[in-house]
């Protein structure tokens, strides 16, 4: 059985279109790797922040102002 030149086209087109596909998805894992990392450094700036506030001192005096 021969080719068709419009099935030989859409043989192309489903080629590149998976191969978008396969692009957008590798995309979309990395950058969803990014936001949990960035999530990771958010969270441990504020556990560090409110560790800090924890354990300060309130009986202490605040600093002298110049």
């Amino acid at each position: 059985m021969r080719l068709h030149t419009i099935q030989i086209v859409a043989g192309l087109a489903a080629a590149v279109l998976f191969v978008l596909a396969f692009m957008a998805a590798g995309a979309a894992l990395l950058s969803g790797l990014f936001m949990f990392a960035g999530l990771a450094v958010i969270g441990w700036l504020a556990y560090s922040l409110i560790k800090g506030v924890l354990r300060r001192d309130t009986k202490s005096e605040p600093p002298a102002r110049a």
